[in-house]
């Protein structure tokens, strides 16, 4: 096979840093955008070379947002007395798909696992203490999944929950969610009806 040209093999790697993408769909992609006009490759690009500014993390919960406080936190109309704690941003908006739940959220991060580098001291435990001060929330529940790291970091949640903030409730979701399953890929009945019958721990 004929080397690539340079530009091209430039742009092929960068692709294949992303997950799930491999030489062959990285090759794929990058002939694709190959084929767009001059004008909408060069949208394209510009639209990567300013997410990092025009993306902001909302103080309040963690979540992606053109501006902070995000549309969800600043929302008058969403219950401000329950907090769904999610892992990482995709499982937000897996959540918010299903139109289901009408409550605040808060971001950690990721999951307890040592063996990935993960410490606790790596989640956003302090956001946490700081929403759960200001004396609002009396619910919180854990949408982490069913995972090894997810039961692991909903324990130590709880504890830290029940040991600093007397009053507030902790509950997970029903275990509609299969052993090993994370929030981000299940479908929305299955998230709704976890949520619905979900379980004080």
């Amino acid at each position: 096979m004929n080397k690539l040209p340079a530009p091209l093999q430039n742009v092929i790697n960068h692709l294949a840093r992303l997950p799930g993408m491999g030489p062959k769909s990285s090759l794929r992609s990058a002939l694709a955008i190959l084929k767009l006009s001059q004008s909408d490759a060069r949208d394209f690009g510009r639209a990567i070379y300013n997410l990092h500014d025009e993306l902001a993390l909302c103080a309040r919960c963690g979540s992606l947002a053109a501006q902070s406080p995000c549309s969800i936190c600043a929302d008058p109309n969403r219950a401000r007395d329950v907090l769904c704690l999610v892992s990482e941003w995709d499982s937000l908006l897996v959540m918010e798909e299903g139109g289901f739940y009408q409550g605040q959220y808060m971001i950690l991060g990721g999951l307890i696992s040592p063996l990935d580098n993960m410490p606790p001291e790596a989640l956003e435990l302090e956001r946490l203490r700081a929403r759960l001060r200001e004396g609002e929330i009396n619910e919180v529940v854990l949408a982490l999944g069913a995972t090894v790291e997810a039961d692991t970091t909903a324990q130590y949640i709880k504890d830290l929950i029940l040991r600093e903030f007397v009053g507030i409730r902790v509950f997970r979701l029903a275990q509609g969610i299969p052993q090993g399953g994370e929030v981000k890929h299940m479908d929305r009945e299955t998230l709704r009806q976890s949520l619905k019958y979900k379980q004080e721990i």
